[in-house]
Parts: C-alpha cells; sequence; structure tokens
C-alpha cells in the first residue's frame, strides 16, 4: 500500500507530518496538496452532509484503529489502575475523578514553570465518567497554580470514540478557563497529535485567539518533547510509552532512537549546580551556605523583598540559562545588571531544584506526607520534630532559607506572597519522593509542610542552634 507524509497544509496549524493510507482521499487531498481548507474539501470528498464534527469522529475511529494495531492489543489495557495515584479518600469530593489519574501535577520544570499533565488514555469511558466533573476537577487543580507560570502537557494517546468528551463539553470548557488561566500558560504541548487534532483546531479556530495558539506547540515523538522538558520528572503513563516506541517502529524515515545516555561528566571546578552540598562545601572552602544562594538571597533581601509575586513569575529562559553557566564557570554575578528581580528569584528555586538529594533530604519524606493526619494543635510540634532529624550541614542551609522566606512572607501585603504562596512555589523544590516526581496528591502535605516551616519558623528551628550557622 502506498502512503503519504503529511506535511504540507498540516504545517500551516503547526502538526507535524503523519503516515495514512491511500484510502483516506480526504486526508490525502488535504495534507498531501496543502490547496484547500478542510471546509472546501468536504464540499468535494464528503458531500454537503458530511460536517467537521462528523469529520472529527470519523478520524477518530480511524485514530482508534491504527492505535489498536500499533499497541498490538484492544485499548480496554488503559483503564488499569495508574500507579502514580496514591489511595485517596473516600470522602474527597473528586474522589471519583481523581482516582483514574488524568490530571496529574509533576512539579517544576528547570525554569520554575509548574507542569500540568492531562493523560487520555487514563479516561475511562463516557458512562463511567462525569466530565462536567472532570472540568471543575481540572479548573480545580490549576486554581492552585495558575497565578503562577505554568505548562500543560496533553498526551492525545488513548482518546477514542468511547471515552471522548463531546465537542459542546470542549467549548464549554474553553470558554470556562478564562483569562485567570490563560494569562500565564507558557506553553499547551499537543503529544502525538493526529488528524482528529486538525479538524478539532479549524472546528475551535473562530474561538481561540492568536495569542493562545502561539502557545500551542505539537510534538510527534516523547523524543521531541525531551527537546523542550525534562521527561524523566513527567508522570508519563506507560501506556503512552508503549505507543511511543511502537509509532516508532512502523514509520519508516521517523527520527532515530535517542542515543544513550552518555556517562555524566564530572563537575567543573567551580560547578554550582547539579552538585551535592557536600561538594559545594569541600570546593568552597568550608562556606556552609552555597554562593548561589547566599548571593540571591542578599541581593531580594536588599532589593526585592516588596515585589509583587516573588518566587510566583518566571523569567527570560535564555537569561537564566546563562546566568547557571557563568556561575559554573566562577564568573561574577550582578544581578543590578539585569533589572529584573525575578531572575535571582527563579536561579534561586532552580539552585534547589536542581540539587541531587533534596535539601530536606527523601529520609523524611514519608513522615511529610503524614503531616495532614496529625492535629492541627500538634502540626508545629511535629514539623520541628522533624527538622530536628535533618543532616547537620541540610539543617544550617534550610534553615537559613526559611528564615529569608519567613522575612518575604512578612512583606506579603506589598509581594502577595504569604506563607501558603511561598509554599507552593517551593515546597516541591525542598523534598521529592525517592523515585519520580511527586503527584498531585503528595503535593498537598508536602506545601502544608513547607508552610509551617515557614510561618512558625521561630518556634521551628530556634530550639536548634548550631555553633556554625549563618542566617541572612
Amino acid at each position: 500500500m502506498q502512503t503519504w507524509t503529511c506535511w504540507e497544509g498540516a504545517a500551516s496549524q503547526g502538526l507535524p507530518g503523519r503516515t495514512v493510507g491511500t484510502d483516506s482521499k480526504l486526508i490525502k487531498s488535504c495534507f498531501f496538496t496543502g490547496k484547500k481548507t478542510i471546509e472546501q474539501q468536504l464540499s468535494v470528498t464528503q458531500g454537503p452532509d458530511m460536517n467537521l464534527e462528523q469529520l472529527a469522529e470519523k478520524e477518530l475511529c480511524k485514530d482508534e484503529e491504527e492505535q489498536k494495531i500499533l499497541s498490538g492489543a484492544s485499548l480496554v489495557s488503559v483503564l488499569t489502575p495508574f500507579a502514580a495515584v496514591p489511595p485517596l479518600d473516600l470522602r474527597d469530593p473528586f474522589f471519583d475523578v481523581a482516582r483514574h489519574g488524568i490530571v496529574q501535577i509533576a512539579g517544576d520544570d528547570n525554569y520554575g514553570r509548574k507542569l500540568v499533565i492531562f493523560s487520555s488514555c487514563r479516561m475511562p469511558p463516557s458512562h463511567q465518567l462525569n466530565h462536567r466533573k472532570l472540568l471543575e476537577y481540572l479548573k480545580y487543580t490549576l486554581d492552585q497554580y495558575v497565578e503562577s507560570d505554568y505548562i500543560l502537557v496533553y498526551f492525545h494517546y488513548g482518546l477514542r470514540s468511547s471515552n471522548k468528551p463531546s465537542l459542546s463539553w470542549l467549548q464549554q470548557a474553553y470558554k470556562e478557563f478564562d483569562r485567570k488561566y490563560k494569562k500565564n500558560l507558557k506553553a499547551l504541548y499537543v503529544v502525538h497529535p493526529t488528524n482528529f487534532i486538525r479538524i478539532l483546531w479549524n472546528i475551535f479556530k473562530p474561538l481561540i485567539s492568536h495569542k493562545f495558539g502561539k502557545k500551542v506547540i505539537y510534538v510527534n515523538y516523547l523524543s521531541e518533547l525531551r527537546e523542550h522538558l525534562n521527561c524523566d520528572q513527567l508522570l508519563i503513563p506507560s501506556e503512552v510509552i508503549r505507543y511511543d516506541e511502537n509509532l516508532r517502529a512502523s514509520q519508516k524515515g521517523a527520527p532515530p532512537r535517542p542515543a544513550k545516555t552518555p556517562p555524566p561528566r564530572p563537575p567543573l571546578p567551580q560547578q554550582q549546580f547539579g552538585v551535592s552540598l557536600q561538594y559545594l562545601r569541600d570546593k568552597g572552602n568550608g562556606d556552609l551556605i552555597p554562593l548561589v544562594v547566599r548571593q540571591t538571597v542578599q541581593f531580594l533581601k536588599q532589593k526585592a523583598l516588596k515585589t509583587e509575586g516573588l518566587f510566583r513569575r518566571s523569567a527570560n529562559i535564555q537569561v537564566i540559562k546563562e546566568i547557571q553557566k557563568q556561575y559554573n564557570l566562577g564568573k561574577p554575578i550582578e544581578f543590578e545588571e539585569y533589572g529584573d528581580e525575578h531572575i535571582p528569584a527563579v536561579i534561586l528555586k532552580t539552585f534547589f531544584r536542581e540539587l541531587p538529594q533534596p535539601l530536606l533530604t527523601s529520609q523524611i519524606y514519608d513522615q511529610v506526607q503524614s503531616i495532614g493526619s496529625v492535629e492541627s494543635s500538634l502540626r508545629v510540634t511535629r514539623c520541628k520534630q522533624i527538622i530536628q532529624k535533618l543532616p547537620e550541614h541540610n539543617y544550617i542551609v534550610a534553615k537559613y532559607l526559611i528564615c529569608f522566606l519567613n522575612m518575604v512572607s512578612q512583606e506579603s501585603i506589598f509581594n502577595k506572597m504569604n506563607p501558603s504562596n511561598l509554599a507552593c512555589v517551593f515546597g516541591v523544590n525542598l523534598i521529592w519522593p525517592t523515585n519520580g516526581p511527586a503527584t498531585l496528591h503528595a503535593l498537598t502535605p508536602i506545601n502544608m509542610f513547607t508552610e509551617l516551616l515557614i510561618e512558625y519558623y521561630n518556634q521551628v528551628f530556634t530550639s536548634r542552634i548550631l555553633p556554625n550557622e549563618v542566617l541572612p
């Protein structure tokens, strides 16, 4: 059977090429020639009774058949429990939606932006899921993070006629996601797009603003996604990974498999990012507070305590990369020259996120996860007990940082960053599980614990005073 790779025409919508068979005359003419719109082709190839919604349904059925072939099995397997979702409280108002693991939070990317994951393959058949409640759950999840910059990753594999929401639901969802949700969305990655996605784009084009459209990025393979994000940090369903592998194997001329990860290079003599606290202490003449932490905190304390949205906003990615490079080469950094207080704030978060081991250590992770089960009047005491278990060096750095964040929170009338807001942007950068990123439900106790540390800094930290500790 002859095939075409559909590049022309798809490019106008930002879609990657896709190989389709000769039995798809409409797709051949629309994608291969790129000379007419889908609406124009409909009148020629499908007749006046075929509209875009019907065509979308037709293409989705084709997608489902292709996915079955590539998966080598029925798609029923996607309904298996999602291992990344811990046991949920049956009293949770969103239990019936959250238990599927459709929406997940994967912490921050390398530039301090929250990663929100939506996996179509986790959606059960429509009769088993209240789509209105799914929309409410998605909004509830985003409400916790939309005041900061964030990224959406949509895994399209697994969407099929039996579990897809209606077009009216999609329209309602787009309308309800008003400027509050769209203004801080930095990118929407659509992974494994198909002809169905392109048709949807045409259906919704009248609703979608040009500015929002520029944020949509289509990626054909997970290897392409790795060019933008750290996939090791993402909660990628195993079904999506298998589909990606099979898709690569089936496509002639597909990008080569990524080479095996080379062994890590030894750190530079002045390396500051991605190395342990012990390494920094040894190379820093015994200084307990790492250079990056000390310089960013000192600058922010002097210049930015009243800056609105401090630690909430991201900064220019290229600038952040360049500053990291300069630090790693041992070159001096003058933050005044950049004229943006959010740059050192992002650098500080990035430093802790890139530590090989979390500042608060993985050893206390399970204890932090259980903080919500402690009676509210005893939680501060429990936090104190947990934090005392930190190794001496980790404790000194943590005390230095939390002391500073407490200072920031005291100016919340100006910077809008109270202990709760600071905990949301810092918690996931201070502690994470040993295997993979923290899930959405694991973030709640992490944020609660971090908020208590910041708000009750004096009660938590003053009972353990070390002779060589340093405060900002």
